[in-house]
């Protein structure tokens, strides 16, 4: 989850598929989002059609618009969302004369969406207890003894055949997890899963790192979750380590984990020698329970049959072990929506996922946001927070969610992940010459404030003495803490992205200089 500190936006990149003109248009994904813990999430999506600059506004039900975000086309997260009604208009202009679009998000409590898409997920999930019950009936029927009849009526009313029961339930259980199989673990579906979904956008990436030739360089591969996709940037990278031969690939995704990590390292390098180094950010965050269908349906286009124990033990509450069991053997159960959204929106579907390669060039071009927090302060006795007037009302409600302190079990179940997990990364590559850099990110622009102000300790001090491993200094990224570098609590902006990423590939290949020089002396 964007685990190391919260919920909030996600990068927004433009696709640049062109500039041909095409009706406006702004979307919501979901329009109706269920509100867990307070609040929930939606995505809003906008096109101004003609490449004009567009404004985004918000309006509650009872509240003035507001200008949520600009640009002629973009998409942007939304945390904030409550039990309540929201209208997000898209105007030509900031005075709002020319409205071009429009689209009325709900926030509710209570767990239902469209109709339409409730009534297909009910029909899928019908569909498949008879497909089910038919296989089963089938399998009894057909592998019992004696010759079946040809003429009506098929089935005799007695038979002293053995129908042996128990025998072909589970040859119909068996031939319900293949169908499973064939159709969701062997990567047919997933090239059709919605490329905008957490599961779409890892396997998008994946697959395409995957399938990426190699460069001849030494290539490192950078992991995160948001505050790494936000912070670092493979264009910077990439200009200030070719002079050392060095190649700068990123699959730092927001909403990933260390677990995810992984699976995805074991899906793009399965032997284990493909990168020069790995880097592996560690830190303070939480993890919130809630969170725990999103993990399981996200991990879902990486996992495999062997996985179901080992991935359902990073789960805390025994219903999100079971789902990550059902999961592992009967992948479909995680994409539901996905395949409910699927059959209500074939066309538009195939249309977005033709648009693959069009996002994987938006993440490489992606330069960050580029405005900060100066002038916003932050009183800890009163927790009352002080905004400068330039920004919007969205910006400055996902700040204030941003900090809102999250509970000991949640930060200490984050940590038991990295405890978990990293060290299952350095033990996979511990015969490998892949290094792997572990670094601390910077905690925010208010590290001062107890929820930021714990200490980044490596929470794994005795891996850190294998040759192929090294850690960072805790203090690297102590000169970013600042709201010169931020757009929110967690997240660097495009300032910020470019500072870190000088610093960490400056470090980084300076200390990997020294390590080949160590390792050229016997």
């Amino acid at each position: 989850m964007r685990i190391f500190g919260g919920a909030v936006e996600q990068a927004a990149g433009n696709d640049n598929t062109g500039n041909s003109s095409v009706a406006p248009v702004i979307t919501a994904k979901p329009d109706h989002v269920i509100v867990a813990g307070g609040r929930g999430n939606t995505e809003i999506q906008w096109n101004t059609g003609n490449g004009s600059m567009g404004f985004v506004f918000v309006t509650t039900k009872d509240g003035k618009p507001v200008l949520f975000a600009t640009g002629a086309k973009g998409r942007r997260v939304v945390p904030w969302i409550r039990a309540d009604k929201y209208v997000f208009e898209l105007y030509s202009d900031d005075q709002r004369r020319t409205l071009l679009a429009t689209v009325t998000v709900s926030g509710t409590t209570e767990s239902k969406g469209s109709p339409r898409a409730v009534l297909l997920q009910e029909r899928a999930r019908w569909l498949l207890v008879v497909a089910l019950i038919a296989i089963v009936y089938i399998a009894v029927y057909l592998s019992s003894k004696g010759t079946l009849r040809t003429t009506f009526p098929t089935e005799p009313t007695t038979s002293p055949r053995p129908l042996h029961v128990g025998r072909n339930l589970l040859l119909g259980v068996a031939a319900f997890v293949c169908l499973d199989g064939v159709i969701f673990h062997t990567g047919l579906y997933a090239s059709i899963l919605a490329p905008d979904s957490y599961a779409g956008r890892l396997a998008v990436i994946t697959r395409a790192e995957k399938q990426r030739p190699p460069s001849g360089l030494k290539e490192v591969l950078v992991l995160g979750d948001s505050r790494m996709a936000e912070g670092f940037s493979t264009a910077v990278a990439d200009e200030l380590g070719s002079a050392a031969g060095f190649k700068f690939v990123t699959l730092a995704e927001p909403a990933s984990t260390a677990n995810t990590w992984y699976y995805m390292l074991r899906e793009v390098d399965p032997t284990a020698q493909r990168y020069w180094a790995i880097v592996v950010p560690y830190g303070i965050g939480y993890e919130p329970t809630s969170a725990e269908s999103l993990r399981i349906s996200m991990a879902a286009p990486l996992l495999r049959y062997g996985d179901c124990f080992t991935f359902a033990s990073a789960f805390q509450q025994w219903s999100g072990r079971f789902r990550a069991v059902t999961a592992c053997i009967l992948r479909g159960s995680a994409y539901q929506s996905d395949v409910a959204d699927f059959l209500e929106h074939p066309i538009a579907r195939i249309e977005n996922v033709q648009r693959e390669s069009a996002m994987v060039r938006a993440r490489a071009v992606y330069k960050g946001r580029d405005y900060d927090m100066v002038g916003t302060s932050y009183d800890a006795t009163t927790g009352q927070m002080t905004f400068p007037p330039r920004l919007t009302e969205a910006q400055r409600e996902a700040i204030r969610k941003s900090l809102l302190q999250p509970s000991q079990s949640e930060m200490q179940y984050s940590l038991r992940l990295q405890r978990d997990w990293i060290p299952r990364i350095l033990n996979r590559y511990s015969k490998s010459a892949t290094t792997i850099v572990l670094t601390p990110v910077p905690r925010g622009p208010f590290a001062e404030l107890p929820a930021f102000s714990v200490g980044q300790r490596a929470p794994f001090p005795q891996v850190t003495r294998q040759r192929t491993v090294f850690s960072l200094p805790e203090q690297t990224f102590d000169f970013l803490e600042k709201p010169d570098y931020y757009f929110d609590a967690f997240h660097l902006n495009a300032k910020g992205r470019q500072r870190f990423t000088e610093r960490l590939v400056n470090d980084l290949v300076a200390r990997l200089a020294a390590a080949d020089s160590h390792a050229s002396y016997p």
